[in-house]
């Protein structure tokens, strides 16, 4: 295998936004999309398990030895725009922020809300991201996927796939996400949606510990509530278990004090599930992916 875009016993500290994580027995990033399927054929020729993740911004990795090759989307980031059309053509590694702001710049309308959120375009797919209800979902034309199994690439409608909360069909399929087609209203006023998507950033790290390692937002937002009241109304803002600790910003966050392990952040996610689910009855699920744990993420 080509050894410029792989190697091996890498520490994935350094690959999550929270900076825990263990080793990958195999790990590359790959430049392109030619080598993204190198890879994966590589992966089923090898009969190695293959992992893709983005950013790392929604993710905890278990401090143990990962099995198999982890696939890092980050430097697949080619962006081509139009502003006329309001089309868009982005691959999977592009980071939110970056596509936001380009899309700003050429007059396109609808992305400034994805400013804040240090996630790639492949993750906010996958996982369904957004704020309050805004998502990419609403402007994706169509999504390029890599069958894991078959190595085969192909394009699927939106309609074909299926968007909830926090959410998407692609977690429970074995496709990656390679690209994607979106579609953004041309609006002319550039200088309007500049100053909107410089605010809604302002707006988030005035009310987010934007600067410190975190995952954003821990657990969903059940119907009708909002988690981070639920862990507030606990007495649980500032908590500590190790070097993990809920933010005194904004409860639904946690926060990596220079030492915490990925067993701290874990038994933190744990607690504050247990307490909420006795006082109040409910069960916050996780958004946060977690990999190296012994149950299905």
């Amino acid at each position: 295998m080509n050894k410029k875009i792989f190697s091996e016993n890498c520490n994935l500290s350094s690959y999550t936004t929270i900076k825990v994580g263990g080793v990958a027995e195999y790990f590359a990033e790959p430049r392109s999309i030619d080598e993204f399927s190198y890879l994966i054929k590589w992966a089923n020729l090898n009969n190695q398990r293959c992992q893709i993740i983005g950013a790392g911004s929604n993710l905890l990795i278990n401090n143990i030895f990962i099995k198999g090759l982890v696939i890092c989307t980050k430097k697949m980031k080619s962006l081509k725009i139009e502003p006329y059309s309001g089309i868009v053509e982005a691959e999977a590694g592009v980071m939110l922020p970056t596509l936001s702001n380009s899309l700003a710049k050429n007059g396109l309308q609808g992305g400034e809300w994805a400013v804040g959120i240090p996630g790639t375009l492949g993750g906010a797919i996958y996982m369904n991201a957004g704020t309050g209800n805004l998502s990419l979902a609403k402007n994706l034309i169509s999504v390029k996927v890599i069958n894991n199994n078959t190595n085969e690439t192909l394009e699927i409608d939106t309609k074909d796939i299926i968007f909830e909360y926090r959410f998407s069909s692609f977690q429970n399929n074995d496709l990656g996400i390679i690209s994607a087609k979106l579609h953004f209203e041309p609006n002319g006023n550039h200088e309007k949606l500049i100053q909107t998507t410089k605010n809604n950033l302002k707006l988030r790290t005035e009310t987010q510990p934007y600067h410190q390692p975190s995952f954003g937002s821990v657990f969903k937002n059940p119907e009708n509530s909002f988690a981070a009241k639920l862990i507030d109304d606990m007495g649980l803002k500032g908590f500590k278990i190790g070097g993990a600790e809920i933010s005194t910003i904004h409860s639904n966050f946690i926060i990596n004090n220079s030492s915490a392990s990925s067993k701290d952040i874990h038994e933190l996610i744990t607690v504050i599930q247990q307490k909420v689910l006795q006082k109040k009855g409910i069960f916050l699920q996780p958004e946060v992916r977690m990999i190296g744990f012994d149950y299905p993420n």
